[in-house]
């Protein structure tokens, strides 16, 4: 999902500010790579290790993280949308349709559950929320607009629902596990992604419009006000959570910057999108540090 907000940010940039064509489509044809190849890890994982896979679906926290799968096609489908929109609209046809079917799973369970408790809710809560708002960036072009409204609606009703949940487990509750600390930067991600969807809808940067964006950019604000807090954290795979929200905040800006022609939003793109290539460089150095030593993929 970073690298894939990574790259559509990038792509956003050449066609706002200019920036190389070059480096937007690399990079989509890296994410690409990689998507295919943790789709088959995985895969074979379900293959030889189903017990473990069920015992992850049924988990209170990695329940969560299995809509990424969805989410990961869409994003791609909508950083091939410009080039190659045939592939791109089987994409968006195939995420659409599983991570409604992981929607569905993820709140069935939350509603019939036996062992969930506040201490279990945290921003992760979020990913299969997420998914749906992202659906009409592409959808306009693919699908009847009520497809688009039914996946956008689902979203915005529900990131307000789980927003209230987690904070109140922020605010009164023990902090979050330094291992999923880095998942607050997922409260920025349903606003400024929110915001883009909003737009793809209506075409009009309207109140609600600017609502959407600037919650983003408070939240945007309150993290990075916390930045050494983050810095002294110990790298944990969780980390690649700053990069999409991110993304999706650098990619919410440029746009704020077309329907505005304000200058100032132009600077402050290019100054998300520098923070977040930064980011990405740094948390691909870790991962491979902390593969090389066998650190990732073992048990907590």
């Amino acid at each position: 999902m970073g690298m894939a907000g990574l790259s559509i940010a990038w792509i956003k940039a050449a066609h706002v500010g200019g920036a190389p064509a070059v480096i937007g489509e690399s990079l989509r044809l890296l994410t690409s790579g990689l998507y295919v190849f943790l789709l088959i890890v995985y895969a074979m994982k379900l293959l030889r290790h189903p017990d473990a896979v069920a015992a992850e679906h049924s988990h209170p926290v990695r329940l969560n993280f299995f809509p990424a799968i969805s989410i990961g096609l869409i994003l791609l489908s909508i950083a091939w949308t410009s080039t190659a929109p045939g592939v791109a609209r089987y994409m968006w046809g195939m995420g659409v349709i599983a991570h409604l079917l992981f929607t569905l799973s993820a709140m069935s369970s939350w509603i019939h559950h036996t062992h969930y408790d506040i201490k279990h809710a945290n921003p992760a809560w979020f990913i299969p929320v997420v998914g749906n708002i992202l659906v009409p960036i592409a959808g306009v072009r693919y699908a009847p607009p009520d497809i688009s409204w039914f996946f956008f609606s689902i979203g915005l009703v529900f990131w307000l629902v789980l927003l209230t949940i987690v904070l109140y487990r922020l605010f009164f509750h023990e902090a979050l596990p330094a291992r999923l600390t880095p998942t607050l930067f997922i409260l920025i991600a349903p606003p400024a992604v929110g915001f883009i969807s909003y737009l793809a809808l209506t075409d009009s940067l309207d109140g609600a419009a600017r609502v959407l964006y600037f919650v983003a950019l408070f939240l945007t604000l309150l993290l990075a006000s916390n930045a050494l807090r983050f810095l002294r954290l110990p790298f944990f795979i969780s980390a690649w959570a700053y990069s999409f929200p991110l993304a999706a905040m650098a990619i919410a800006t440029f746009e704020m910057h077309v329907r505005s022609g304000l200058a100032f939003y132009a600077g402050l793109g290019w100054a998300l999108l520098a923070l977040l290539s930064a980011v990405v460089i740094v948390l691909s150095w870790k991962t491979l540090i902390a593969a090389k030593r066998e650190q990732i993929c073992v048990p907590e």
